[in-house]
């Protein structure tokens, strides 16, 4: 039997984009729901202690909603938060962060700072996958709806960058024309920081025709092209060159990348996101330094202009092969690079001790690291994370175990969705 509830008040918004009510004693989680808004809600699951529910009638919506200048922001699972005004979405960022850290890790209001909102709230994404489909003789690029692999056609995305949107405009009619739209998942799409665009398109048949078929426009429109035909196969390069960069620091470091490396889909946060890590690393030229996850260099390099020595670990060797090409690059000859998983490497290097311990982790966080932190005790731990429920959990045996928060910080890298970053400092308290 469906169970209706309501009317029912929106109090807050939970980390994941939902938006909370009680009801009979129960917490409910209302998919597209906003803080403010009356409605009456339809139970899709139920548990003990809490429900899901989905939106069934807006009797007065919140005052700080907005239309969407998305036309499918209901449907595609990219973004939860258009409908939502940008002072509302940094307001509840930081309401949810705070609240993660004071209830998990007993961290004071004094010690959170205040987030750092985007610049832009709009065409800020430099990287996306399209999901691609053929359907009924037409040629689909867009995202996921939310809970499934059903695509949700867009022709343009309002939060990724314009000069993608432009490609994408030009070469989706090509491909659609065609009689090779069968056999194309995926059209990944990137811009560096000198506005260069990079299209991998992911061809699992028809790779020569379609080669053939999309070379003129690159030629023309002087963007990147380069077609994969395996899953896990390198790409390859039909026309431009195949590696991006990006720039950090003052002065710039250009950092390059490859396709299927990793860059910060936010640049301009990432700029300011490396300022803050030298701001809170306050290096006097003489630390060792050790950076892990650490990509191509992104916090690396500029660390490593000013401390000792920096080490950086990364398990992509495609990613420390371009740490080590930008290094030589900038002539940074104080930074190594080694090809290793994170996890473990502290122990193996037990006896060489560092001043400062920089992690960047995906989002599942670095729990095993944190034993080995507490292992070699570093002075300083700088934790840059995307996610802050993980993060709660990594910092928890930190400050129960000699380690004091000097400050952590939101920053957001990710308007028009719930997920943000931020960056963590902790002192030894002995130090």
């Amino acid at each position: 039997m469906v169970r209706r509830l309501g009317p029912l008040k929106i109090e807050s918004l939970a980390y994941g984009g939902k938006g909370i009510a009680r009801a009979d004693g129960q917490v409910l989680f209302v998919d597209g729901a906003l803080p403010g808004d009356l409605l009456t809600c339809r139970v899709t699951r139920e548990k003990k202690r809490y429900a899901e529910a989905v939106v069934e009638e807006l009797i007065t919506p919140s005052p700080a909603r907005r239309t969407p200048p998305c036309p499918v922001a209901d449907q595609c699972g990219g973004c939860q938060w258009q409908a939502l005004n940008y002072a509302e979405q940094c307001r509840w960022k930081q309401s949810i962060f705070t609240d993660l850290l004071q209830r998990n890790v007993g961290i004071g209001l004094e010690r959170i700072e205040p987030i750092v909102p985007a610049p832009d709230e709009w065409g800020y994404r430099s990287r996306v996958q399209f999901k691609c489909v053929a359907a009924n003789g037409r040629f689909l690029t867009g995202f996921y709806r939310t809970g499934s692999h059903v695509v949700v056609d867009v022709d343009a995305c309002p939060v990724v960058d314009p000069a993608v949107n432009a490609v994408l405009a030009r070469l989706k009619p090509i491909i659609a024309g065609s009689s090779y739209l069968r056999g194309i998942p995926q059209i990944d799409m990137e811009s560096g920081s000198d506005g260069q665009v990079r299209v991998v398109i992911h061809a699992l048949r028809h790779g020569r025709q379609i080669a053939d078929l999309c070379r003129p426009l690159a030629e023309e429109a002087g963007f990147s092209l380069l077609v994969q035909s395996t899953p896990s196969g390198k790409p390859q390069v039909l026309h431009g060159p195949a590696d991006l960069t990006v720039q950090v620091d003052d002065p710039p470091v250009s950092l390059r990348y490859g396709p299927g490396g990793f860059a910060q889909i936010n640049q301009a946060q990432n700029r300011a996101l490396v300022e803050a890590v030298l701001a809170s690393a306050n290096l006097k030229r003489t630390e060792s330094v050790l950076d892990l996850y650490c990509g191509m260099g992104n916090f690396s390099l500029p660390l490593a202009r000013r401390a000792g020595q920096v080490v950086g670990v990364e398990e992509s060797a495609q990613s420390i092969a371009m740490a080590r090409v930008n290094a030589t690059a900038h002539q940074i000859d104080n930074a190594s690079f080694y090809c290793q998983s994170a996890e473990g490497f502290l122990r193996r290097w037990r006896d060489r001790p560092f001043d400062l311990v920089m992690i960047d982790p995906p989002r599942s966080g670095a729990r095993a690291v944190m034993d080995e932190l507490l292992e070699c005790r570093p002075g300083k731990i700088l934790y840059v994370s995307c996610d802050p429920s993980t993060l709660a959990r990594d910092l928890t045996p930190l400050v129960q175990n000699g380690y004091h928060v000097v400050s952590s910080r939101p920053f957001d890298m990710f308007p028009q969705t719930y997920h943000l970053e931020s960056l963590t400092t902790l002192i030894r308290t002995d130090c």
